[in-house]
């Protein structure tokens, strides 16, 4: 039977919490109809040897939530980026940072979707956008996608 809407959404954040990499960041994630927010508390691990969020943390946070943003529209395959443009706007030290990401369009072969990053102030420091792609792969086989049996 296929996975409702609601069920997908919370697989896909369980299958964000399972990637190992996540297990340095810390985020969380919440996803939406063709919309994904992800926040992770910056702090001087995350920091490079100046003093503020190194443009990893950046790039990670607004290619995880423009992701998760198209793969909320995909409910059978894994999308993957293809490309991702990333503008660090204003540097931070530390607190929590928010990233939002949105479905812009979208079409057969690809989809389009921008993300803004914003410091615990609400200030913009970065933004990104993104084109991705469906792959072969299904969600039911990627580590962490939980859906019922139902």
């Amino acid at each position: 039977m296929a996975i409702n809407q609601q069920e997908h959404f919370r697989a896909l954040e369980s299958m964000y919490s399972a990637a190992p990499i996540n297990a340095f960041y810390k985020p969380t994630m919440l996803v939406e109809e063709g919309k994904a927010t992800i926040e992770i508390t910056a702090t001087e691990a995350h920091q490079h040897s100046a003093g503020a969020v190194h443009g990893s943390v950046y790039f990670k946070m607004l290619d995880d939530a423009a992701f998760f943003a198209v793969n909320s529209f995909e409910s059978k395959v894994f999308v993957v980026t293809t490309s991702f443009t990333t503008y660090l706007t204003r540097p931070v030290g530390s607190g929590l940072l928010r990233a939002v990401g949105q479905v812009v369009n979208s079409n057969r072969q690809q989809y389009i979707a921008e993300a803004i990053i914003y410091d615990q102030e609400d200030k913009e420091i970065g933004r990104g956008n993104g084109v991705f792609m469906r792959s072969k792969m299904l969600l039911k086989d990627a580590a962490g996608y939980l859906q019922s049996d139902s």
